[in-house]
C-alpha cells in the first residue's frame, strides 16, 4: 500500500508483501464476526450481550468464540497492520526522496471516505478514526523500534483508566436516590439496559427507508467520532499503530523471523491473552454480565488479552506463511487482503442490506446463530470474488479510487 519509487504511483504488485496482505485479509475477514451483531441487534447487545441474540445453546457458543477469538482481536491486528503499512510507505518515499505529503493526503481522501460510509451506511465506521490517528502518529514512524513499543505501551492503558472512571460515574447515578439523577440515570441506562419502548424506537429507525436509517444513527456517530474517539479509538488505536510499526522494524510481519520466534508468539500470546479473556468470561458470568461492570473493569480482561490473543494470530498466520503450506487459501487471503478497503465497506453494505429496512429487514429477526451462515457466505463471497478480480486488475475498486485521489492522477486498473 506505499508508492514506488520515482513517479508518483501505486504499489507494484512486485513490491508487496504476501505475509502482511494474507494476515491483513484474515483481519478484514474477521471484523465482520465483530461488526455483525452491530447490523443484525440492538446496540446494547455489545455491552450486554444476554439482553438479544440469545445466549443459550448454540447463540452462546457463537458468541463465546466470537469473543475469545475476534471481538478486539481483529481490530487489534488491523491496527497494527495499519501502523506497519505507514512505516513501510514511509520508507519508500524516502528512498524516493519525497516528504510526508503522499501520507497526510491519502488519511484526508480515507477520512472523507470513512464519513460517507458512517453516515450513510453504518454506524461503527473505523476509518475515520484510522484516518486521524494515523496523522497523528505518523511523525513519531523514525523512533527506534524499541522506543515505539514502550510509547505504545503507555498509551494502551489510558482507556482502561478512562473506562474505569466512566464506570464509577455511571455507578453513582444507578445507585443514586436524588430524582434530577434517577432522571438523569433513566436516560443514560437504556444503553445498558434498553426498555421496550427504546427497543422499538431502535426497530423503527433501523428498519425505516434509506434517509430514515440516515437520520436514525447521524446522533450515534456523532458520538462515535468525537466521545469514543476520544476516551478509547485514539489510545487503544493509536497505541497498536505504534506497536505495529516495532513489529514491522524487528521484521515480525514479513515473515522473516525464525520459526521458533513465531511458535513462541503464538503459544505465550495465546495462552497468557486467551487466558486473560476466559477469566474475563467467568468472572463476567458469575457477576450476571452487569453492563456497566462490562463496560469499565470487566471489559479490561478481553482489552488486555485480546492484544496478546492476536499477538498469536500473527505468529500462526507467519507460520502458514513460512511453511508455504495452503498455498491457494494463502493466495485467497491475500487477495483479500490486498482489496480491505473494498472488502470492508462490502460487508458494511451486506450487513446493511440484510438488515436495514431499504434491503430485506431482518433487523432483530435473526439468533447469533442464525446469522452464522451470512458470515461464511460473505466469507466464501470475498474470498472467490477477490483472486478473480485481481486476475484481471491491479487494485480493488475502491483501492483504486483511493490511489488515484491521493495522487491526482489516474492509476492504471487493468492488467
Amino acid at each position: 500500500m506505499s508508492p514506488e519509487p520515482g513517479p508518483l504511483g501505486p504499489t507494484t504488485r512486485s513490491k508487496r508483501i504476501d505475509s502482511i496482505d494474507t494476515l491483513r485479509g484474515i483481519a478484514v475477514m474477521g471484523i465482520f464476526v465483530m461488526n455483525i451483531p452491530t447490523f443484525a441487534l440492538t446496540e446494547a447487545a455489545f455491552f450486554n450481550p444476554p439482553v438479544a441474540g440469545g445466549f443459550e445453546g448454540l447463540d452462546y457458543a457463537t458468541w463465546l468464540v466470537s469473543h475469545l477469538l475476534f471481538e478486539l482481536k481483529m481490530m487489534a491486528i488491523f491496527s497494527m497492520l495499519f501502523g506497519a503499512g505507514m512505516a513501510l510507505m514511509a520508507e519508500r518515499a524516502a528512498e524516493a526522496g519525497r516528504g510526508a505529503g503522499v501520507h497526510y493526503r491519502r488519511m484526508g481522501w480515507l477520512l472523507l471516505i470513512g464519513m460517507a460510509h458512517a453516515y450513510l451506511i453504518w454506524i461503527g465506521d473505523i476509518l475515520v478514526g484510522y484516518a486521524l490517528i494515523g496523522m497523528l502518529v505518523y511523525p513519531l514512524r523514525k523512533l527506534p523500534a524499541i522506543w515505539l513499543a514502550i510509547i505504545a505501551c503507555a498509551l494502551l492503558p489510558v482507556a482502561m483508566v478512562l473506562s474505569g472512571l466512566q464506570q464509577v460515574m455511571f455507578e453513582f447515578l444507578r445507585s443514586s436516590d436524588r430524582p434530577d439523577i434517577i432522571e438523569t440515570w433513566e436516560d443514560v441506562g437504556t444503553m445498558f439496559y434498553p426498555t421496550e419502548a427504546s427497543l422499538e424506537e431502535e426497530r423503527q429507525g433501523a428498519l425505516g427507508g434509506f434517509y430514515g436509517r440516515v437520520a436514525a444513527h447521524a446522533e450515534g456517530v456523532i458520538f462515535m467520532q468525537t466521545y469514543v474517539l476520544a476516551v478509547f479509538m485514539l489510545w487503544r488505536v493509536g497505541g497498536l499503530m505504534l506497536l505495529g510499526m516495532a513489529l514491522h522494524k524487528w521484521g515480525v510481519f514479513k515473515a522473516e523471523r525464525s520459526t521458533r520466534f513465531y511458535l513462541a508468539m503464538l503459544l505465550i500470546g495465546g495462552v497468557l491473552g486467551g487466558g486473560i479473556v476466559g477469566t474475563g468470561v467467568m468472572l463476567n458470568f458469575r457477576g450476571g454480565f452487569d453492563p456497566v461492570a462490562y463496560f469499565g473493569i470487566m471489559g479490561w480482561f478481553n482489552y488486555v488479552g485480546s492484544v496478546g490473543v492476536a499477538l498469536a494470530w500473527v505468529g500462526l498466520i507467519m507460520l502458514v506463511c513460512k511453511s508455504g503450506v495452503l498455498g491457494w487459501l494463502r493466495h485467497a487471503l491475500a487477495s483479500v487482503g490486498r482489496m480491505a478497503l473494498t472488502n470492508y465497506l462490502m460487508q458494511s453494505l451486506i450487513g446493511a442490506f440484510v438488515f436495514y429496512g431499504w434491503g430485506l429487514g431482518y433487523f432483530g429477526s435473526l439468533s447469533r446463530s442464525e446469522y452464522v451462515p451470512i458470515v461464511l457466505g460473505v466469507w466464501v463471497l470475498q474470498l472467490v470474488a477477490s483472486p478473480l478480480w485481481l486476475s484481471r486488475f491491479r487494485f480493488g475498486p475502491m483501492e483504486w479510487l483511493w490511489r488515484s485521489l491521493t495522487y491526482w492522477k489516474i492509476a492504471p486498473l487493468r492488467k
